[in-house]
């Protein structure tokens, strides 16, 4: 791997093997997702617990603090909408050159296997890779299913990461899954880290999916809602930090959580 690749890689993955990421990108084909209506004012205070933001660039250029700053995963495709016809239409939104000047860690973009526009998808990537190895940038390939949910188990999760490594991506974002997800994480090459999991209804059900999947091989997370739409969002990403880089059990990030949200009520 050449010096500035490893250099950007070791900026996402810290020295314990591990990394928490911090999506706030949802907003390029959501638009102001509940709690993320304002992206700066949602980020300051998670920004010290987060080893690197996943963004697009307008989002960094118009809410992010330049002398306090973590890595950037740039977010580089896009085009389609929540309102549009389908969401796995998309195409490549920001250049390679752009990264560069934005001084990105990583760049990022959605995979829709499977879908109508399967082809164009792989060949994004195929293509970012192709960039991204030219300057010493890592992609990220995020395994996406649009609005089928179904999707969301290991023998389809497994080939989209797959897939995915074999053209070129340094990291693959995916869900995780019940059922099979070591599967999907022994049959990628490269690192694995989880996107959020089912939709579920306390705190306790995200601190378990999480440490389930980074004892099945996931080298950590990337996820967003599950945090800042939280009530007490500050204390959700430090329990999710004591999991991903304290090996800390679901009842001990319960317990961490319970006690910063009491230090959060007190302060308010």
């Amino acid at each position: 791997m050449d010096w500035g690749m490893a250099n950007r890689m070791a900026q996402l993955v810290q020295p314990d093997g591990r990394c928490l990421f911090l999506p706030v990108d949802h907003g390029y084909f959501q638009g102001p997702t509940r709690k993320l209506e304002e992206p700066g004012k949602t980020l300051e205070p998670l920004m010290p617990y987060t080893d690197a933001i996943f963004i697009t660039r307008g989002v960094l250029r118009a809410s992010v603090d330049p002398g306090r700053a973590k890595p950037i995963i740039l977010r580089v495709s896009g085009g389609t909408s929540m309102v549009g016809k389908d969401l796995s239409n998309e195409g490549i939104t920001t250049c390679m050159e752009e990264a560069i000047r934005l001084n990105a860690a990583a760049v990022g973009l959605s995979l829709f296997v499977g879908s109508d526009y399967e082809k164009e998808s792989l060949l994004n990537l195929s293509r970012l890779v192709d960039e991204g190895t030219r300057y010493g940038i890592p992609v990220m390939a995020v395994t996406a299913v649009g609005r089928e949910l179904d999707k969301r188990e290991a023998r389809y999760l497994a080939l989209a990461c797959r897939i995915a490594a074999e053209l070129g991506a340094s990291l693959v974002k995916t869900y995780w899954c019940e059922s099979g997800f070591e599967t999907v994480v022994r049959g990628c090459p490269v690192p694995v880290v989880m996107a959020g999991g089912p939709q579920v209804d306390t705190e306790r059900e995200v601190f378990e999916f999480v440490h389930d999947g980074i004892q099945r091989g996931a080298i950590g997370v990337n996820l967003g809602r599950n945090i800042w739409q939280n009530d007490f969002p500050v204390a959700m990403i430090k329990a999710m930090r004591a999991i991903v880089h304290g090996n800390a059990s679901p009842r001990e990030a319960q317990e961490l959580f319970e006690n910063e949200k009491k230090v959060a009520v007190v302060r308010a």
